[in-house]
């Protein structure tokens, strides 16, 4: 308990009130009663006083013989001791000027002065009673009844005071029960009533109640401290409800991503292709989490910044889109404007695409700096980079071991036509060259020497075209990329031709599967071949762009150019680059240039959906 204590002190106080009550009843009581004790006898004693008075009286009238005489003095005695009887004397106030005391100053003085003299004088002379004697006595007799009329009204206001005090005490001791009661009820009663009524309410998770007590005591403090505690269990509860209500919502976005990546993956890694299988269901992953835009780099060895395979949003068609009719990727420049970026709240978030002991790529996602991104959120983000390196890895191992299989079958192919088709023609050749040497002369001469040239021009053609399909079939791309090989070939060319042949390369990486980079090397190889042989150039220019979504190739000289404007008729050379270019997808244009010179240009949209390749996969 503590020292200050109101409600304490309020009680102490009526108990005091209470206790003080009794003891100033009590003690006026016992000094009343001590004050009236004796008065009853006082008063008998007074009473007999007259009955002696007149006995005496009598009593001197008698016979004056010896034993009346004796009699009348032992009865005078007996008198004068009745008066000084202690319990008498006692009743009377000590003080002098009180009326009582007068009154019985007086009586005392008649008795000693008056009438018991006239007594003790009559009693031995005469037995009658004189005139003057019963005057003397009735007067005693007076004063006597009026010491015995004040001693009862004495007695008589003692106890009308004592009356009077008891009631006071009573009716102040009701007084203080009565308020001790509305006080209880007002300061206790009804705080504990409310205080009860909030527990209740609390037990019903209802924090609205609240007790507004107002005061210093303890209930008012304890009724502060309820108010209080409602308020903090209101907020307490109101902010477990909202992190239940979030952690809910939580899980429900847990469980639809979860379920969108379950669902997603299956395509991933059945489509080929990370446009079509993880754009749509990043796309969902950011409607479903509130973040976005995503991004996808992937590391390349033979570029110094890692390169952009997927965005999930972009105001312009991306340089590595394939598909002109697929639009999943772009959005309008409103909504653009609104995603998070590095000018405004956005807020950045890289993962790692990696594989162990490799890192594939980076996974950027953008999310608003106002409501920050959940654990939930990035560990389900986690385990989408964890997937995406895995479909990352399988791909390219599946397109290594594709090209080591081609590459393989391409071997064996050669080797077939090597040992057959090839030494056949050989033969064949031969034996036209043995034909040529025999001297027919005649009239089939000339029939016999155009069958023989074109015996011998279709067996060059047809050697040739093996040869190139035997080129074709053993060429791999030595080289770490298409531009590296394009360089070496321009300096191969360029000691060929005496002049420097230039190349502008432009195309960005992982634009085309290795399969592309070897036609489109082969058909530059062509070109410049043709250009060197041919031409007689003193400048050419190789242009490899990316003007999405096609390559444009160009091989471009300043020489005599094509005769008459048009291409040389069965040329195998242009035939070869135009099968090649129809293998892409695509097709070659032979012309000449109005400045002069010839122009071979091709031009294809690339087939290779998927940006991941076996060089990359090396990187």
């Amino acid at each position: 308990m503590t020292r200050n204590s109101p409600l304490v002190k309020r009680i102490s106080i009526v108990v005091g009130a209470v206790v003080l009550t009794a003891i100033v009843s009590m003690a006026t009581t016992l000094g009343v009663s001590r004050s009236i004790e004796g008065n009853a006898t006082a008063i008998n004693i007074a009473g007999s006083l007259r009955m002696g008075a007149y006995e005496l009286l009598a009593r001197s009238a008698a016979d004056p013989t010896e034993d009346q005489s004796t009699t009348f003095m032992a009865g005078l005695e007996a008198y004068q001791e009745r008066m000084a009887h202690p319990d008498f004397n006692r009743a009377i106030p000590d003080a002098d000027d009180h009326p009582l005391a007068k009154q019985h100053q007086r009586m005392e003085a008649l008795w000693l002065e008056e009438l018991r003299p006239a007594l003790i004088a009559n009693a031995p002379n005469s037995t009658r009673v004189t005139e003057e004697l019963i005057t003397v006595t009735e007067r005693y007799v007076t004063e006597v009844d009026k010491l015995v009329s004040m001693l009862e009204h004495r007695t008589e206001a003692r106890v009308d005071l004592l009356h009077l005090i008891q009631i006071i005490s009573l009716v102040f001791s009701i007084l203080i029960i009565f308020g001790l009661f509305l006080d209880i009820k007002k300061r206790v009663l009804r705080p504990l009533s409310k205080l009860m009524d909030i527990a209740v309410a609390v037990g019903e998770q209802d924090f609205s109640h609240k007790a507004n007590l107002k005061g210093s005591d303890e209930l008012s403090q304890l009724g502060a401290a309820f108010d209080q505690m409602t308020s903090e269990l209101a907020l307490s509860y109101r902010e477990l409800k909202e992190e239940a209500m979030t952690k809910t919502r939580e899980l429900e976005k847990s469980h639809a991503a979860l379920e969108l990546l379950h669902s997603s993956s299956r395509s991933l890694f059945a489509n080929h292709d990370l446009c079509s299988g993880a754009i749509p269901m990043l796309q969902d992953l950011e409607q479903l989490l509130g973040i976005g835009p995503i991004r996808l780099f992937l590391h390349d060895k033979n570029s110094a910044e890692p390169v952009q395979a997927i965005t999930t949003s972009t105001k312009e068609r991306p340089f590595y889109c394939k598909d002109h009719h697929c639009d999943a990727c772009l959005v309008t420049p409103e909504v653009f404007d609104e995603l998070p970026s590095e000018g405004n709240d956005g807020r950045r978030l890289l993962l790692p695409i990696r594989t162990p002991g490799q890192l594939l790529g980076t996974l950027e996602v953008w999310y608003p700096a106002s409501k920050g991104l959940s654990q939930t959120a990035r560990r389900l983000l986690e385990t989408l980079s964890d997937q995406l390196a895995t479909a990352i890895f399988l791909e390219r191992q599946i397109t290594e071991e594709q090209q080591l299989t081609l590459a393989e079958e391409r071997t064996v192919i050669a080797r077939e036509l090597h040992d057959s088709l090839a030494q056949s023609l050989s033969y064949l050749k031969m034996q036209v060259a043995r034909l040529r040497r025999l001297d027919i002369t005649g009239e089939h001469e000339k029939v016999h020497h155009d069958i023989l040239e074109e015996l011998s021009t279709g067996l060059n053609s047809a050697y040739r075209q093996l040869r190139e399909l035997l080129t074709t079939f053993r060429l791999k791309l030595d080289t770490p990329d298409l531009a590296t090989a394009l360089r070496q070939t321009a300096q191969e060319f360029s000691e060929r031709l005496g002049n420097d042949v230039k190349l502008d390369y432009r195309l960005p990486p992982q634009t085309l599967s290795p399969n592309e980079e070897i036609h489109t090397l082969q058909i530059v190889r062509e070109g410049l071949a043709n250009a060197v042989k041919h031409s007689e150039a003193s400048e050419i220019l190789v242009q490899v762009l990316f003007e999405s979504p096609r390559v444009q190739v160009r091989i471009l000289d300043n020489g005599k150019g094509l005769p008459a404007g048009n291409q040389p008729a069965q040329h195998y050379g242009l035939i070869i680059m135009q099968d090649r270019a129809r293998t892409l997808g695509g097709k070659v244009n032979v012309l000449n240039r109005d400045t002069g010179g010839v122009e071979v240009a091709l031009s294809f949209v690339p087939k290779s959906r998927h940006l991941i390749t076996s060089e990359a996969a090396g990187g």
